[in-house]
């Protein structure tokens, strides 16, 4: 799995026991959940990811962009966020 996918995984408290192999969603204070709240917050990790990196693409050194790019990237990043309905 990609490291940083793996970084977002345990962020959303998805990870294996040592006397398991499958896959359980843990919470802050190390109790196993259900496994629909992981996931959720995992995919919530993915899209604020997603949202963060096209709203920085202005802030990148690709040369002069116009201020509707910029405006673009950011309408873009909202729009994703909205449809997922992440904050």
């Amino acid at each position: 799995m990609n490291t940083h996918l793996n970084v977002l995984r345990l962020k959303a408290g998805i990870s294996r026991l040592e006397d398991d192999h499958r896959l359980v969603v843990i919470n802050k204070e190390g109790n196993v959940i259900d496994p629909l709240i992981g996931l959720e917050k995992f995919a919530e990790l993915i899209v604020k990811e997603c949202a963060t990196i096209i709203d920085d693409i202005p802030t990148t050194p690709q040369g002069v962009w116009s201020d509707g790019y910029y405006e673009g990237c950011r309408d873009s990043a909202k729009a994703i966020q909205k449809h997922f309905g992440v904050e």
